[in-house]
């Protein structure tokens, strides 16, 4: 039996007549940039989001990055982020010019701790940047409050979170602007690449839509220094297909989630914790165990595919070899990257697959 860490062909076969049909509707129309398609996109998802404005991107890290740019956040500041997630959300600080400040995370949610975050604020701040890691939202209620009595941005990297809830609320919806990715193994992705910022202020979501576009509101009339990052048409048509089932594929998810953490309860992994506040849309099944590496090579043995969410924290990446962190200076973070293991997690599993998955692990 073979079991893939997430099936997308699946998928294509599912919605395989609304893809093919969206495909024929943009190549017909000859446009292929900024178009009828990434319109009605942003207005159906900053619907659903539960918000005023969508703007389509080119990837996850461009939307976080032009939302720090847009606020003019850059050279000199500082961004509180996350010690524990995946190092675009340090990235897009770095590409604004700005200096990530890590944070630790909560050790039963690995979302970043709201209680060690005013300890890292300095005059320098500028924003927080927190994490819906693994598709559940981070604890935003204290964090809002942290950031109204410093007069800072919240900004919600929410790259695997589309359709999670916060005490009822839409993720997007939460702080003042939200980036979202549409990578292909993310449970909203398109056929490729693409992201989107999501926010109520309208002030932003005109600058951003110059940002994306070289500056430009109108054509050739370039207002400031912009990039080119926009969502392009096909993406788009793609992503309003998948749109319309979302829900119905996080609940799939939810069941397998549900399914996981029954039939483990008891054994020796750590399974993942779900706070009342929370509705998880479980991007990933997260367990933390003591032999890792054993246990992911009877995985693979019994034909299973399982992956390690994430390997090197970000300060510890040669990428931020500048900012001088050493081993154990974050040390919760570093203990996940240790022992974390992501099980096969997506809307076509089925329940003889998760039932194979979890005879395998305790046997």
């Amino acid at each position: 039996m073979k079991i893939q860490f997430l099936d997308l062909k699946a998928a294509y076969i599912e919605l395989k007549d609304g893809l093919d049909a969206a495909y024929s509707r943009v190549m017909e129309s000859a446009r292929y940039i900024l178009g009828n398609e990434i319109e009605a996109f942003e207005t159906e998802f900053a619907e659903y989001c539960e918000a005023r404005n969508c703007i389509g991107v080119g990837n996850g890290l461009d939307a976080l990055h032009l939302i720090l740019r847009g606020y003019g956040i850059g050279t000199g500041d500082e961004v509180v982020v996350p010690s524990n997630t995946f190092i675009a959300t340090w990235l897009a600080v770095t590409y604004a010019g700005a200096t990530p400040v890590p944070v630790e995370p909560d050790e039963r949610t690995y979302n970043i701790d709201p209680a060690r975050i005013e300890a890292a604020i300095t005059s320098r701040t500028k924003a927080i940047m927190p994490v819906h890691l693994y598709g559940q939202p981070a604890d935003m209620d204290p964090i809002l409050a942290i950031a109204s009595r410093y007069g800072l941005k919240v900004i919600e990297d929410a790259a695997q979170a589309h359709g999670a809830r916060y005490r009822g609320r839409r993720t997007g919806s939460l702080g003042d602007a939200a980036g979202f990715s549409f990578y292909p193994g993310k449970n909203l992705g398109t056929i490729g690449d693409g992201g989107a910022i999501v926010t109520n202020d309208d002030q932003l979501a005109d600058k951003i839509r110059m940002l994306r576009n070289y500056g430009c509101r109108q054509k050739y009339v370039n207002e400031c220094k912009g990039f080119n990052s926009r969502l392009d048409e096909l993406q788009a048509a793609f992503l309003r297909v998948k749109l319309t089932c979302l829900d119905e594929w996080n609940i799939r998810r939810s069941t397998i989630a549900e399914a996981y953490s029954m039939a483990l309860t008891g054994s020796a992994l750590v399974l993942p914790f779900v706070p009342d506040y929370a509705e998880p849309v479980w991007h990933l099944y997260v367990i933390q165990c003591a032999n890792r590496g054993g246990l992911q090579e009877k995985l693979t043995g019994a034909g299973i595919g399982s992956l390690i969410h994430y390997p090197i924290p970000p300060h510890l990446q040669a990428a931020y070899k500048e900012l001088e962190y050493g081993d154990g200076e974050l040390p919760l973070c570093e203990s996940l990257a240790q022992n974390v293991l992501s099980l096969p997690m997506g809307p076509h599993m089925s329940e003889v697959d998760s039932s194979y998955v979890v005879e395998v692990i305790v046997r």
